[in-house]
C-alpha cells in the first residue's frame, strides 16, 4: 500500500503534532546568543585597541615635535606632556602625560643643533567589563606603544 504524505500516518496530518513547533527558533535564538555576544565583546575590544593605537601614534609624533620645536628644554618636556595628554584624551584615554611619556635625547642640552629627540608613549589598554578581582591572576589590560623620533633643526643655535 502506498501512503499518501496527507494520509493518515504522515506526522504533519495528526491532529496533535509532534511537540516540535517552535524548537528552531529556540536553538537559533540559543545559538545565536552564544555566538554574538563573544563577538560584540571583541569587537569591542578590538575597537579600544585600535583607538589606543591611534592615539599613541599621534601623541608620540606631536610630542617629539614640540620638543624640538620649544625654546628650552623643560618648556619642551612640559609642551610634549601636554601634547601627550591631548592626543590620548581626544581618542578617549584620560592620563596624566608624565606617566605614559618618555624622552630620550642624543645630545646634551637636548636641543643641539642636528641632535635627535626620541619619544615613547605607552598607553594600557583595560579589558571591557573585566572585574578588577582577576587582576591578580590574568592580566586585565594590553599595552600599546608607539615611538618616533625627531631632529632638532641645524640651522638655529643650541637651545639649553
Amino acid at each position: 500500500m502506498t501512503g499518501r504524505p496527507d494520509g493518515p500516518d504522515h506526522p504533519e496530518s495528526s491532529p496533535t503534532g509532534s511537540g516540535e513547533e517552535g524548537a528552531a527558533v529556540v536553538e537559533f535564538l540559543g545559538v545565536g546568543v552564544l555566538l554574538l555576544v563573544p563577538l560584540v565583546y571583541l569587537v569591542v575590544t578590538v575597537g579600544q585597541i585600535h583607538a589606543a593605537g591611534f592615539a599613541v601614534e599621534g601623541a608620540a609624533r606631536d610630542a617629539a615635535r614640540a620638543v624640538v620645536t620649544a625654546e628650552s628644554s623643560a618648556t619642551g618636556a612640559a609642551r610634549a606632556r601636554a601634547a601627550t595628554e591631548v592626543a590620548l584624551a581626544d581618542q578617549g584615554f584620560v592620563v596624566d602625560g608624565a606617566d605614559v611619556l618618555e624622552l630620550e635625547c642624543s645630545a646634551n642640552p637636548c636641543l643641539t643643533p642636528g641632535a635627535t629627540v626620541g619619544v615613547r608613549v605607552r598607553v594600557e589598554v583595560p579589558l571591557p567589563l573585566a572585574p578588577p578581582a582577576l587582576q591578580d591572576w590574568v592580566p586585565l589590560s594590553i599595552p600599546v606603544e608607539a615611538a618616533h623620533v625627531a631632529p632638532v633643526e641645524e640651522h638655529v643655535g643650541a637651545r639649553p
